[in-house]
């Protein structure tokens, strides 16, 4: 599921983060929006029937054979998915129609245990409320960071 976010209005957070380094500037956006959306990757844990271990993580990049998203080269994209400690996750997530092996021997299906999604719907608006503050906070810090170190 891909959701995208557009914040207009927030001009003074577009001139500060125009006013750094382009990596620095995605920089800083990477992690706010990492702070704001590791509460869905929590609580989609949370549900997790598994292990302890976290089955959901929040990431810039997918796992080898996962596609692309067609994410903008000035943009800044994040993943709330499985982490290595779950590759099946997206199984038990959709389930699985009947499964066959190839001699023909069924071997069952899986129903499917909504986690990401629920917890997805549940607090997206409250990411879009929190990332502005998440970018003013991750703003101020990076520049003061910088004034620091003199640059």
């Amino acid at each position: 599921m891909k959701s995208s976010f557009k914040i207009d209005g927030l001009r003074e957070i577009d001139n500060a983060l125009a006013a750094l380094p382009k990596a620095t500037s995605k920089a800083v956006v990477r992690r706010a929006l990492a702070k704001e959306l590791q509460p869905v990757a929590d609580m989609a844990n949370s549900l997790w029937p598994g292990s302890r271990d976290d089955a959901f993580g929040v990431s810039s990049k997918l796992k080898r054979g996962q596609p692309e998203s067609e994410a903008s080269a000035t943009g800044v994209t994040m993943y709330v998915g499985s982490t290595p400690n779950a590759p099946h996750a997206h199984l038990v997530e959709w389930g699985t129609g009947p499964r066959f092996h190839k001699s023909g021997k069924y071997v069952g299906a899986v129903a499917p245990q909504p986690m990401l999604s629920p917890s997805w719907d549940a607090l997206k608006d409250k990411i879009l409320e929190g990332l502005a503050a998440s970018l003013r906070e991750e703003i101020e810090a990076t520049m003061a960071r910088r004034a620091k170190r003199g640059m």
